[in-house]
Parts: C-alpha cells; sequence; structure tokens
C-alpha cells in the first residue's frame, strides 16, 4: 500500500499516540482550528458545527458521536465537517471530566445516590456491549438470556450519563459558538485582506513586465 508505515508501530506506542499526540497536543489543536478556519463556509455556519460537535462530546453515543454531531448540525444548519472537527472537545484530557461530571449530575437529578468512579463507568461500558452480544447469539443458540447488566447499566450509567449531559454540553456549546465565531472572521477577513494583497501585486507585476520598451529590441 502506498500510504502503509514501513515500520510497524508496537502497541505502547499507539497508546501514547492517542494520549499525547505526536508534536503535542498545542499542535494537535492548532491543526484542528487551522482546519476549521479554512473551511469555505460562512463564520456562522461553521460555528454552529462546532457547537455541534461540542454537544455531541456530551453524549454516551461512543463509537456514533460523529453521525449524532453531523445530525445536530444539520438540525442547526451548520457546518457538517465543522461538527466532525468540533468533537475533538471530547479528547482524553477533557473526557474523563465530561463523562464524571454528566453521571454525577444525571445521578443528582435523578436522586440516586452513591459515585461511580471513571474506571467503573467505562468498564460498565464494556460489559453491557458484552451482554448485548451475548442475548445476540442467545437468539441463534437456544441458551437464555440475561439482561441483568444490561438494566443495571442503563439505571446507573447511561441514563444519568444522558440526563447529566444535557446541561453543561448546551453550556459548552454555546460558549464555543460564541468563542470561536470572532476568532473565524478575524481570520477570514484577514485572509481575504491577504488574497487581494497577493491579487495586487501579481496583477501590478504583470502590468510593469507588459508596458512599453520592455520587448526586445528590433
Amino acid at each position: 500500500m502506498v500510504f502503509k508505515r514501513r515500520t510497524k508501530r508496537r502497541f505502547w506506542e499507539v497508546l501514547v499516540g492517542i494520549f499525547y499526540p505526536k508534536g503535542g497536543w498545542r499542535r494537535a489543536v492548532s491543526y484542528v482550528g487551522h482546519r476549521l478556519s479554512r473551511l469555505p463556509d460562512t463564520p456562522e455556519r461553521i460555528a454552529r458545527g462546532i457547537a455541534a460537535g461540542t454537544m455531541a462530546s456530551f453524549t454516551p453515543m461512543f463509537g456514533l458521536h460523529f453521525i449524532l454531531a453531523a445530525s445536530i448540525a444539520r438540525a442547526l444548519r451548520g457546518n457538517i465537517v465543522a461538527a466532525l472537527l468540533g468533537t475533538f472537545f471530547g479528547n482524553p484530557i477533557t473526557f474523563p471530566l465530561i463523562v464524571m461530571g454528566s453521571v454525577e449530575l444525571g445521578n443528582l437529578f435523578l436522586g440516586q445516590a452513591g459515585i461511580v468512579h471513571f474506571p467503573q463507568i467505562m468498564a460498565s461500558f464494556g460489559l453491557a456491549w458484552s451482554e448485548i452480544w451475548y442475548n445476540l447469539v442467545a437468539l441463534v443458540t437456544g441458551e437464555p438470556q440475561k439482561w441483568d447488566r444490561l438494566a443495571l447499566f442503563f439505571r446507573r450509567v447511561f441514563l444519568p450519563y444522558l440526563i447529566g449531559g444535557i446541561i453543561p454540553g448546551i453550556i459548552c456549546s454555546v460558549g464555543m459558538y460564541y468563542l470561536s465565531l470572532p476568532l473565524i472572521r478575524t481570520y477570514q477577513k484577514r485572509r481575504r485582506e491577504s488574497l487581494r494583497k497577493r491579487f495586487m501585486e501579481s496583477r501590478a507585476a504583470q502590468r510593469s513586465g507588459s508596458e512599453p520598451g520592455d520587448g526586445p529590441a528590433e
């Protein structure tokens, strides 16, 4: 393959790359910001897309954040590519805070006591998918189905996460919209001025090169 790595990365290198990208988080954030600012769309639509991606990051729909972000962006008439890049708000640094904050707030709203720690929450997602798969196989094999873990997962993790993520998700989404909008406007304005300046300089150079007396002598 043309783009295949010559040297395959080891497992620990992949793991480190997830939590600390090559070049550092500063470079990664700069790259995302650069891509967002160069999108061929209005600042308002791009900012709405960023807000949609941010909101999707506060939901427990793991594996579906891109689809959810695109759907929210379409409903808000935002830029879909910006929405996909906006899901970067839920990164390994902010993700534990989002998960713990949403679950705790959801349990508070539901009147459920007790604290569910981050490792327990993530483990419960794995157990839930494992039970779903087991029950799907049981439909074919005739084995007795088991829904105990899934019911507990839904009551103690998924539902609190879903409910608790709404308020902080809206707050952060609105904040990202008003934060990114003037930045995108300023960048696009500077970029238009830069392109216009280059065009005028190129045009002036062409005119000076075609003035009389510049041609070959007879």
